[in-house]
């Protein structure tokens, strides 16, 4: 028999679950939670700044391993703050489970101090959310809430647990099993069949890819189906890493900010086989004008995102894993040489990169250098902004996980709490942040969490002193009315940096910026880099907000 109080509880549960690390931050409606915590010698604590900062550190765990990220925050304004992260875990898919104190059960719907209603408002933005009336339901709870967070699609749950439930003391004979995933839905033989009938006539096949095949640890089974069939491949912000980058089938990107050949060849494809996607509009443009001469075969574990938006021909719901590697085994190896070469044609003609390369002093060029200085195991964080479509754009991608960022929610702020995150998971590698002055500000506290946690973090901003991308589309879509866009002072950011105890190099200042860059990379612990940018730099080419993929505007024409 055992005679413990709910925090007990709570912590004991997420020891048995295997959770090691955890950020958060404590207030009154959890302390309880904390006191236990205080106990634990399993569990090592990170304390976050900033409650959204705690939750983007789950993320990085989360994003890094494919395993779930935990994170605490107290009532009130502790978990309205953490709610941006939920909000951006879920609609990237990502599994974490979310714990936040709530007032006592009597004082709920009495506008008590630091009460809000956290279980109505984290319904839209959650997988699952519960709230807790009674220690004995914790039992149940916990280990439900890690079930779901990574059973089929993945997801965030968010537990809120009032006070005197964390404190009310219980007796219980069994502890629960941890929370395991569901079994995953296979796609039938029959469609199977058709899958492959509709493959093997075609001559001018893509495939779509996206989050969900890394998310299914599906990426081998996309390279196998794209060699036995000589299937070109196109990728999402979120799918990027999943073929590597230089494989002759990679054409990278599609989309807004993608290269105008990927684009063109979606145009032109007749079988569209979209994996682990949801056919988002910067993925798409104008839906109704996306892969217009195509059949779609849609594969996908969320039933509710077959046809959602593009009407499928044949849906394939279940595990993409096991779908595609059956496909990759059931058609006959064929090379499509036609379809290559007029796949090749397009990138000659439409090239990312002008036939003069670029700039040393550009951001994509400073982007390839840094590159040059890691090897395949680092992983790659962006916020959001240009330069996550410069580093989207150029970066050399190896593997799935390497390149962490924001993409169904666009969150600025993602990227430093999120890379401290990976660190923590992933202590042997190198993560590289790439930020801008816009983005690194919204968590800019979160400088003293990485030096506190001495992770092995280079944060890379790429500072243009203004909202680049902002700027940009009031230059091209709102006659040039630049307002709110531009910062009116410059912030010394590495000066700040030291403030917080951080090493920090600004290339401006250097002789030898490459030089510099290597010293950065070369020490151990946290490590700021500024590098100036033009702040007429602009990301293209683009696909203008609500045009067809093909209305895209900039980048480089050989012929033209």
């Amino acid at each position: 028999m055992y005679t413990m109080n709910g925090a007990g509880i709570i912590i004991e549960l997420l020891e048995r679950q295997g959770i090691t690390t955890l950020a958060g931050i404590p207030g009154g409606a959890n302390l309880p939670l904390y006191d236990a915590l205080n106990r634990s010698r399993k569990i090592r604590h990170i304390l976050a700044r900033h409650e959204q900062g705690a939750g983007f550190i789950a993320q990085g765990m989360a994003r890094s391993t494919g395993l779930p990220g935990v994170c605490f925050a107290t009532s009130g304004p502790g978990a309205t703050n953490i709610l941006t992260a939920v909000a951006d875990a879920y609609l990237d898919s990502i599994p974490i489970v979310c714990i936040t104190g709530q007032v006592p059960c009597p004082l709920i719907g009495t506008d008590a101090f630091q009460e809000v209603d956290t279980y109505g408002m984290s319904i839209p933005v959650t997988k699952h959310n519960f709230l807790v009336r009674s220690a004995a339901e914790l039992l149940q709870v916990v280990p439900e809430a890690f079930r779901i967070a990574v059973s089929g699609r993945p997801g965030p749950v968010l537990i809120d647990i009032p006070k005197d439930v964390q404190s009310e003391v219980i007796d219980f004979s069994l502890w629960p099993e941890p929370g395991r995933p569901g079994a995953i839905p296979v796609s039938e033989t029959g469609m199977l069949a058709q899958a492959v009938e509709m493959l093997e006539s075609a001559e001018r096949p893509m495939l779509y890819i996206g989050g969900g095949i890394i998310h299914a640890g599906a990426a081998s089974a996309v390279l196998r189906l794209a060699e036995t069939g000589t299937i070109p491949v196109a990728m999402t912000l979120m799918g990027l890493g999943t073929v590597p980058a230089g494989h002759p089938l990679n054409l990278g990107m599609l989309g807004m900010h993608a290269s105008r050949a990927t684009n063109l060849a979606l145009e032109e494809c007749d079988l569209l086989i979209a994996a682990g996607v949801r056919f988002d509009d910067r993925a798409t443009g104008r839906i109704a004008e996306f892969c217009p001469a195509a059949r779609v075969i849609h594969m996908d574990i969320d039933p509710s995102e077959i046809s959602k938006l593009k009407t499928a021909d044949l849906a394939l719901t279940g595990d993409v894993r096991q779908g595609l590697s059956r496909l990759a085994q059931l058609i006959r190896p064929r090379r499509r040489q036609a379809w290559l070469s007029r796949v090749a044609l397009l990138q000659k003609t439409y090239p990312l990169v002008g036939p003069d390369g670029l700039s040393p002093e550009s951001p994509q060029a400073r982007i390839t250098q840094i590159a040059g200085l890691l090897d395949d195991q680092a992983v790659i964080v962006t916020d959001v902004g240009k330069h996550q479509m410069w580093t989207a754009q150029v970066y050399p991608f190896a593997r799935p996980r390497q390149f962490l960022t924001s993409g169904g929610l666009g969150t600025m702020g993602f990227g430093l709490p999120t890379a401290i995150g990976a660190a923590l998971a992933c202590p042997d590698r190198q993560v590289v942040c790439f930020t801008g002055d816009g983005s690194l500000q919204m968590n800019i506290q979160e400088l003293a969490t990485a030096v506190e946690q001495r992770v092995n973090v280079r944060i890379i901003v790429l500072n243009n002193n203004s909202l680049g991308l902002v700027r940009q589309q009031q230059d091209l879509f709102y006659e040039g009315h630049r307002f709110a866009s531009e910062y009116r002072i410059s912030i010394d950011f590495p000066a700040i940096a030291r403030g917080f105890g951080m090493r920090a190099f600004d290339i401006r200042c250097e002789d030898d910026p490459q030089g510099q860059l290597a010293a950065a990379f070369r020490e151990p612990g946290p490590c700021l880099i500024n590098i100036p940018i033009g702040i007429d730099e602009d990301v293209f080419p683009m696909v203008p907000p609500g045009a067809a993929n093909t209305t895209m505007i900039g980048g480089y024409n050989v012929e033209g």
